[in-house]
C-alpha cells in the first residue's frame, strides 16, 4: 500500500484535526502516502483531494473543528453515488480509506466497500461524534471536550442561580443518547437529568424535575438553586418543560424562577482536551496500523467490549481494537433502540442516581 486517504465527515467534533495529523505522520514513517479529502464525502465525489504535507499538519491536534472540512450528503445514499467515490480514489491511486465521522459516515463507507468487494479498495473507520453514540467503542472523538464544555457552562450558570434562588434546564446535545447529559449531570453536580434511554412519559419527566425544584425551594441561601440537565432528544422541548413546571410551581404556591438555556453548537466547538487528542492519536494509529496489515470494512474502537473473535482484531495498543463495521452499525442500532445491554446498564446507573442528583 503506497497510498491512503483521509476524510473527515458529519458533525465536527474537537479531536478530528488530531488523528488527521497523526494518520498523516504514521502514514509517512511506512512510506505511505496519506492525501486529504476535502469536504467529506461531498469533497470525494467532487475529487477534491491532495497530498497532506507534513508541514501541513504541524500543530493541528491542538485546533477545533476540521481543516479538511466536513459536509453531510444526502446523494451518497445513494449506490450508484457510492460507485462514483470509489472510482474517484482509484483513479488517484488511493488504495484505501480512512473516514473520520459518526454512524451516518460509518455506514456510507461500509456499503461502499461491500458494494465492490472486488475492488481492491480497503477502508477503517475511526469513530467521532460528540454523542458518544456508536457501538463498540467506550469513547468517540470530541466526547470529552464536549462533557467539559457543558460542565463549565453550568458552573458559570451555577453562579447566577445561587445569586437569583433560580432553575436553569440546560439543553445539550443528544438526539439518539443520552451520554452528555448523563456524564455532564454527573459532573456539574445537577439535581435532575433527563434523557431520552429512561423511558420517562411526558408527564414523568415533568414530575422529575419537580421534585428537584421543589427540594431546592426548600433550602436556603446560595443553596437555593436548582440544575437540570436535558438532552435534545427528549420529548418536551426546553420552553414547554419550563412552562409545565413553571405551572405546577405556581399552583402549589412554590416560589421559584425557571429559566432556559440551550447550549447547541458551542458544545462542538473549542480546543480538543488532553484525553480527546490522545483518544483520536491512538485511534488513527491504530486504523493506519489495520490497513497496513491488510484489514478493511472495520472500525479503531476504544476500549471494546469485543463482541466475539472474528468481529475483533486486537491492535498493537491495548486500547484500540478494530471491530467489523457491521457489527458496529448493528450495536449503534441496539443503542439507538434500547436493546443494548450497554445501554441498559447506563440507563439503571441513572436511575438509582436521581435520589442523589435531587438532594
Amino acid at each position: 500500500m503506497k497510498r491512503i486517504a483521509i476524510l473527515t465527515s458529519g458533525g465536527d467534533a474537537p479531536g478530528m484535526n488530531a488523528a488527521v495529523r497523526t494518520a498523516v505522520l504514521i502514514g509517512r514513517a511506512h512510506g505511505v502516502q496519506v492525501w486529504g479529502v476535502r469536504g467529506g464525502y461531498a469533497g470525494l465525489l467532487r475529487g477534491d483531494l491532495s497530498p497532506l504535507e507534513v508541514d501541513e499538519v504541524g500543530g493541528i491536534q491542538g485546533v477545533g473543528g476540521t481543516i479538511l472540512g466536513t459536509s453531510r450528503s444526502e446523494a451518497f445514499h445513494e449506490p450508484d453515488v457510492r460507485a462514483r467515490a470509489r472510482s474517484v480514489l482509484i483513479d488517484a491511486g488511493s488504495e484505501g480509506l480512512i473516514v473520520v465521522g459518526g454512524n451516518g459516515s460509518l455506514t456510507g463507507l461500509h456499503l461502499m466497500l461491500n458494494e465492490a468487494s472486488d475492488s481492491g479498495l480497503r477502508g477503517v473507520g475511526i469513530p467521532a461524534s460528540i454523542d458518544n453514540d456508536l457501538g463498540h467503542t467506550r469513547l468517540c472523538i470530541g466526547v470529552d471536550t464536549a462533557v467539559n464544555t457543558i460542565v463549565e457552562a453550568c458552573d458559570k450558570l451555577g453562579d447566577t442561580a445561587s445569586s437569583h434562588g433560580r432553575v436553569f434546564i440546560v439543553e445539550v446535545m443528544g438526539r439518539h443518547c443520552g451520554y452528555l447529559a448523563m456524564s455532564a449531570g454527573v459532573s456539574a453536580a445537577a439535581h435532575a437529568v433527563l434523557f431520552p434511554e429512561s423511558g420517562k412519559s411526558e408527564d414523568d419527566q415533568v414530575e422529575t424535575v419537580l421534585i428537584a425544584v421543589k427540594k431546592a425551594a426548600a433550602r436556603t441561601g446560595a443553596r437555593r438553586r436548582a440544575l437540570v440537565l436535558k438532552a435534545e432528544g427528549v420529548s418536551l422541548s426546553n420552553g414547554e418543560l419550563a412552562r409545565r413546571v413553571k405551572a405546577r410551581l405556581d399552583a402549589e404556591q412554590v416560589e421559584m424562577d425557571v429559566r432556559t438555556v440551550s447550549l447547541g453548537h458551542v458544545v462542538r466547538g473549542g480546543r480538543p482536551s488532553a484525553l480527546d487528542r490522545q483518544v483520536a492519536s491512538r485511534l488513527a494509529h491504530g486504523a493506519v496500523a489495520g490497513l497496513l496489515d491488510g484489514h478493511s470494512d472495520r472500525m479503531a474502537a476504544w476500549s471494546a467490549a469485543r463482541p466475539t473473535a472474528d468481529a475483533a482484531v486486537p491492535s498493537a495498543d491495548p486500547r484500540v481494537s478494530l471491530i467489523s463495521l457491521q457489527e458496529v452499525l448493528t450495536e449503534t442500532q441496539r443503542m439507538r433502540d434500547g436493546s443494548s445491554a450497554f445501554v441498559e446498564w447506563r440507563r439503571k446507573v441513572l436511575m438509582d442516581l436521581e435520589a442523589v442528583f435531587s438532594s
